[in-house]
């Protein structure tokens, strides 16, 4: 997928942190994910796009308080915080309580590529919410996770997803076909 002339796209890469990745169950296919992930990252280096990366955090005291390991983001995921943007946040939408529509404004991004966890939070409420801030929000089709429930397995919920958000809300890439 080629950007367009009038397109500057960034990576938004929600909520890939200790205590989602290395949880009980794991995430669906989650070394590929991460592996795919990686990939997005070095292209968007390569091509000079911005790198944004949202960590979950809850209240003091949670599991998910801002100082614990759980919200750290998961090793091996090569986010460099010395050049690219990590961004703590509180809800699911990656723009709610944080400075991410403006930094993308001031960057000049109007497409947002989105990868991540959780497939069913955090990464569907991103992408719903990106069309409203008058974003083109292009979910990486084989860069985002979940995990199996008792209701829906993984693979299904990420189909269903992909499926769901695909035309109103997102248009739909693959990690390797995607351009900066």
């Amino acid at each position: 997928m080629q950007a367009r002339a009038s397109s500057r796209r960034a990576l938004l890469i929600v909520d890939m942190q200790v205590g989602l990745f290395n949880g009980n169950p794991p995430p669906y296919q989650g070394a590929r994910v991460l592996a795919n992930i990686n990939a997005l990252i070095a292209r968007a280096r390569e091509a000079g796009a911005p790198v944004y990366a949202a960590r979950h955090t809850g209240p003091a005291g949670s599991p998910l308080a801002p100082d614990s390991e759980l919200t750290k983001l998961v090793s091996g995921l090569d986010v460099d915080a010395a050049r690219d943007t990590v961004f703590v946040k509180t809800r699911p939408n990656c723009f709610i309580g944080t400075e991410l529509r403006q930094w993308l404004a001031d960057a000049g991004v109007n497409e947002l590529a989105i990868a991540g966890m959780k497939t069913e939070y955090c990464v569907d409420t991103t992408c719903r919410a990106a069309l409203d801030l008058g974003l083109r929000a292009v979910l990486i089709e084989d860069a985002h996770t979940t995990v199996d429930t008792p209701e829906m397995d993984a693979r299904a919920m990420i189909a269903h997803h992909n499926r769901t958000l695909n035309g109103p809300f997102v248009s739909l890439a693959r990690a390797e076909a995607f351009a900066f």
